[in-house]
């Protein structure tokens, strides 16, 4: 598991390799990962937006930009989470993701918030060690 705190905010991320919905001769590889969003502060904030950048094994990159998460903006009063699970494709055996969500605050003050840089292997993808 994957785990970044900005501003009392938790965000946690567990990806999975999904074999059932890949294909090494299609170069096609696919991966859920489930996000979990606590908000340990004294504030109620809501998510407004995403950004994720993510990199395939040959360094090539893709953003993806949009309004809340799962087609919800979810609103976390202090001590609430919010827990969702998505999904994405490369075309190589590996690579990473990395983003930011948007916040707002109940006085309307806005502000990022880290989502950790995690890691997508699957078990196609073979390590070499020097």
């Amino acid at each position: 598991m994957y785990r970044a705190v900005t501003r009392q905010i938790e965000v946690t991320v567990e990806p999975n390799f999904v074999p059932e919905q890949s294909s090494a001769d299609r170069s096609r590889y696919f991966w859920a990962y489930t996000v979990v969003i606590t908000n340990s502060g004294d504030e109620t904030v809501q998510l407004k937006t995403r950004h994720w950048i993510i990199t395939d094994a040959t360094g090539r990159q893709q953003e993806v930009k949009g309004e809340g998460v799962v087609g919800e903006q979810p609103t976390l009063a202090p001590g609430e989470r919010f827990e969702y699970t998505s999904g994405v494709p490369l075309t190589t055996a590996s690579g990473f993701m990395t983003g930011r969500y948007q916040m707002v605050s109940a006085t309307g003050e806005r502000f990022e918030i880290d989502v950790p840089t995690f890691s997508l292997d699957s078990p196609d993808n073979k390590r070499v060690l020097n």
